[in-house]
């Protein structure tokens, strides 16, 4: 059995009137500054921990499992909320921590959690950095202004997994099979080539992963658009469908945080051509029947993320973007130095 939690880190259960939360600290004698890391979708808290051990002594760091992921409860998702379930959730911990304000991290589908956040409970906020985070317009259907190419944003939400994939994570599938999560791992969460003494950790930490209607993936709903279906209302994907989700409010908040956004230039999930997107699936020819680019194209997830908040800047925030070559889908762990380094400056 892999053991999950490093040294130095301990595991928390924190009870709050939301759930039961899992929470892992890297405690702080004397805390100047505490920092609450969110991870993204089909992962954990243990994602965050090299990173938690390597920052400054004088910062207490603190990463929550979002509900049916990690060790926190495995409650249903009502997507029809956006992300709110687990912006909530987030902001329970916080309160029932006695935290106040905090500088929050939030990776992929965790980054829309962070900016919901912001929206939802500002006064929790002191910083925000964005990590390869889901674009303010959502996961899939939206042209560059964030508008939807079909009303229904046909392609997005639950329906557009692989479900030997999701099967493959209900079973417990720890090989290097084609498909499994470990191979998803190695070609989607980080660039080519890179290579982890840690990664049976971040497989288990995949694995945690609940599955179902009611979490990963998501129901769907027939439609008539390509491909033929549309986002439902329950499940952990159909939570950034564009239908629901959209944090581009954060340009009109009050005081503006400083926000720092960090991606990879090989990201294969989060880019302006997502091979996790149905739309360049379509094509690239795997998905037959694509109606071409003047319906169904690729969404910019890149370009609007960068253009919200270049807004954000203009209406009187503060951004910094650090893209990093060589670097996929996980800059905290392909690049740990230049991370470190860029969110403890962003701290200060």
């Amino acid at each position: 059995m892999v053991d999950t939690i490093l040294p130095g880190i301990r595991a928390l259960q924190v009870r709050t009137q939301r759930l039961t939360a899992n929470v892992l600290e890297r405690p702080s004698d004397a805390a100047a500054a505490t920092v609450v890391f969110v991870h993204g979708n089909v992962s954990s808290s243990l994602f965050w921990q090299p990173l938690m051990l390597d920052l400054p002594s004088h910062v207490r760091a603190l990463a929550i499992d979002l509900r049916g992921f990690g060790d926190s409860d495995v409650l249903p998702v009502d997507a029809t909320r956006g992300v709110r379930d687990f912006s909530d959730d987030v902001a329970s911990v916080i309160d029932s921590l006695g935290l106040g304000a905090v500088h929050v991290v939030g990776w992929s589908m965790g980054g829309g959690v962070a900016m919901q956040l912001l929206l939802d409970r500002p006064e929790l906020v002191a910083s925000l950095t964005l990590v390869a985070t889901v674009s303010p317009y959502g996961f899939g259907g939206t042209a560059l202004d964030g508008s939807l190419l079909v009303p229904d944003a046909a392609g997005s939400g639950g329906g557009g997994v692989n479900p030997d994939f999701v099967a493959r994570l209900a079973a417990g599938d720890r090989s290097d099979e084609a498909g499994s999560p470990r191979a998803v791992f190695r070609s989607s969460y980080v660039a080519p080539g890179f290579v982890s003494d840690l990664e049976d950790v971040w497989v288990e930490s995949m694995l945690t992963t609940a599955t179902g209607v009611d979490n990963y993936p998501g129901d769907s709903k027939a439609s008539e658009n390509w491909p033929g279906f549309a986002p439902g209302g329950r499940g952990v994907l159909n939570t950034m469908a564009p239908t629901v989700f959209d944090t581009t409010g954060i340009v009109e908040v009050d005081p503006k945080p400083p926000v720092l956004w960090i991606h990879g230039v090989h990201d294969a999930i989060v880019g302006d051509a997502s091979y996790f997107d149905l739309n360049q699936l379509g094509k690239a020819g795997i998905i037959p029947g694509w109606p071409g680019d003047d319906v169904a194209p690729a969404q910019p997830m890149i370009a609007q993320t960068r253009a919200v908040l270049t807004r954000y800047a203009e209406a009187g925030g503060r951004f910094t973007e650090l893209e990093l070559d060589e670097c996929g889908h996980s800059p905290h762990l392909e690049h740990p130095g230049a991370f470190r380094d860029a969110l403890v400056a962003h701290l200060g």
